[in-house]
């Protein structure tokens, strides 16, 4: 791996900062210096910035900086983590004004398609709109989940209903249409594609884990991939890889996004 800060190596001094743990990223992947849903990943750290710091992002100087990295790390596919934070953030003053720190990460490029067997908790991330550093909760319920015999943790509302998975985005299809969630979630840049380009008919609503039961496919995406949902709570779901590939074959037709 490599990493920079504000286009320059990051030194130690320039990542203890980091330990405050405020702050927010998005992560993508790169083929060939190009990036599907290049703006939707922009969007969301110019979005996050404005509402963590109160303040404007450079949106050229970020891309020029995604671009340096890879070309310093001598990738032409990669996996990219974009983070936001302040060296000068002080959690003890939060609303002074502080300039804003980007780090580019570059490491290996990955395609997740292995399907997974998931169980529910009633849990909800904090701020789940924005993507923000703070991922512990996220790590150790599925950690715990593993732990119990599951692949991953799929977290639902105090009331039931479905948001999100602990890095991922679920969408579930009920023979005719394919259904989101409408809980609060991170909004991912892969679903953000797939309902911009899915072919068949779809909705956003309340999806209650107690409606599940006539629910026969799944699958779970984000920007590393999309993989079919073979089992919820034990309730298996046999057209989830059918569903899978699928959504796989209408992200492939996507355009990708050239940073350079």
């Amino acid at each position: 791996m490599t990493l920079t800060c504000n286009g320059q190596p990051a030194q130690v001094e320039d990542l203890l900062p980091a330990l405050v743990n405020y702050g927010h990223f998005t992560s993508l992947q790169v083929r060939d210096h190009a990036v599907q849903g290049l703006d939707l990943h922009l969007a969301r750290l110019s979005h996050a910035t404005r509402e963590l710091f109160g303040s404007e992002l450079d949106m050229a100087q970020v891309r020029a900086w995604m671009v340096q990295a890879l070309r310093q790390a001598g990738q032409g596919d990669a996996s990219l983590r974009v983070t936001v934070y302040s060296r000068h953030f002080d959690f003890r003053n939060p609303l002074a004004a502080v300039p804003v720190d980007v780090l580019v990460a570059v490491s290996a490029p990955v395609t997740l398609t292995a399907a997974k067997r998931v169980r529910s908790l009633a849990w909800q991330r904090e701020l789940p709109q924005i993507k923000h550093v703070g991922t512990f909760g996220l790590f150790a319920e599925r950690r715990a989940a593993m732990a119990e015999g599951f692949d991953d943790v799929l977290f639902v509302t105090a009331d039931g209903e479905m948001s999100e998975g602990s890095t991922w985005n679920l969408a579930v299809h009920d023979g005719e249409r394919l259904l989101w969630p409408q809980a609060p979630a991170l909004r991912g840049t892969a679903e953000a594609l797939l309902k911009q380009h899915w072919p068949g008919a779809q909705a956003t609503q309340p999806l209650r884990l107690a409606d599940m039961a006539g629910v026969k496919a799944a699958f779970a995406c984000n920007a590393s991939g999309l993989w079919a949902l073979e089992a919820i709570d034990g309730h298996v779901l046999p057209g989830s890889q059918a569903l899978a590939e699928q959504g796989r074959a209408v992200l492939a037709a996507v355009a990708w996004d050239g940073l350079g």
